[in-house]
């Protein structure tokens, strides 16, 4: 009986430590989800104080720090470059809950008064006001002020298309290459977010940025703490069973 313990127990030395390292990587899964969702919160904060601070001058184009400055609620003077406009397709909220409309984000080089040049994603357009002569009441044409939200340049993901700019056809705010596109020399790496116009009724219309960031990670948390919990039981009645009927009396 004595060996035969011996031989249980030994038998159990390979899926016991095949069941830790699996128990390490939940866990560790469940501890980094709980870092993420700490790092979330503090981005989200971030956000919200910075787009709802009073607006500040732009940082200058060799001060650009994504990590410090986007979401930057700023104001800058200038004036539009409206015949160089570029569209990038997009959706906004519709009236009716629920409904995206289809449409296009106007991106407008925009002249600043003190130098240089920055793009300026004006707001949106639905399709039907592609066209700049549907919506000439929208242009702003001499000096005028900007205030809006800084945003880094959009990196194109692998499932958004590959833009053509020979037809104009871009998904994705990508700073530099509208700006090569364009012709557009002393261009700023970021961007800037239009603020909505109290009572506006001429297109495009800004204000589309919406602080959204899905911040699950408590929830998958919770899903790997489960998973390292239901390892931790069947691997213990394994073991039960294993060493239970080893130690059984065998009637011959």
């Amino acid at each position: 009986m004595i060996g035969s313990g011996r031989a249980a127990w030994r038998a159990l030395v390979a899926p016991g430590l095949a069941a830790l390292v699996a128990l390490s990587i939940l866990l560790g899964l469940g501890t980094w989800q709980l870092e993420r969702k700490a790092w979330k919160e503090d981005l989200i904060a971030r956000i919200l104080r910075q787009s709802r601070a009073e607006p500040v001058a732009p940082p200058a184009p060799d001060a650009w720090n994504e990590a410090r400055d986007e979401f930057r609620h700023v104001r800058v003077s200038g004036r539009f470059l409206n015949d160089r406009e570029t569209l990038v397709h997009g959706l906004a909220a519709g009236e009716t809950p629920g409904r995206a409309l289809q449409g296009y984000y106007v991106l407008t080089p925009f002249a600043r008064a003190d130098g240089g040049t920055v793009l300026v994603n004006r707001g949106f357009v639905p399709t039907e006001l592609k066209a700049v002569a549907d919506r000439r009441d929208g242009l702003i044409e001499g000096p005028t002020t900007v205030t809006g939200i800084l945003r880094a340049s959009e990196v194109r993901t692998m499932f958004v298309p590959t833009p053509d700019p020979a037809r104009g056809e871009w998904f994705n705010r990508d700073v530099p290459g509208i700006a090569a596109a364009r012709g557009l020399a002393d261009v700023a790496p970021y961007l800037i977010e239009a603020d909505a116009v109290p009572g506006q009724t001429t297109w495009p219309r800004g204000g589309q940025l919406r602080v959204d960031l899905p911040n699950n990670h408590l929830q998958y948390a919770f899903t790997w703490f489960g998973l390292a919990g239901c390892l931790i039981a069947v691997f213990s009645v394994f073991a039960w069973r294993r060493l239970h009927e080893t130690d059984a009396p065998r009637i011959a």
